[in-house]
């Protein structure tokens, strides 16, 4: 009733494959993941969307044109 309404996600995203890398964050102690790009250089990250199912996920990698994700803790 009073959440966030879910923002669709555009068909294709955009990065830069030679610097970036599609990575899926991961925390140990909630369990709440996030999908995003982490720069290879310096290691920052940018992020995408909250995932909440794996529904969430699979529309981040087909986005990104992506069969894979690493996944960081």
């Amino acid at each position: 009733m009073f959440g966030k309404k879910k923002k669709a996600l555009k068909e294709n995203i955009d990065y830069d494959r030679d610097t970036q890398r599609p990575v899926l964050r991961c925390s140990i102690c909630n369990g709440e993941k996030v999908a995003g790009f982490k720069d290879i250089k310096t290691g920052s990250f940018q992020e995408v969307m909250y995932i909440r199912s794996d529904a969430d996920l699979k529309s981040f990698m087909e986005a990104c044109g992506i069969s894979e994700i690493v996944k960081e803790y």
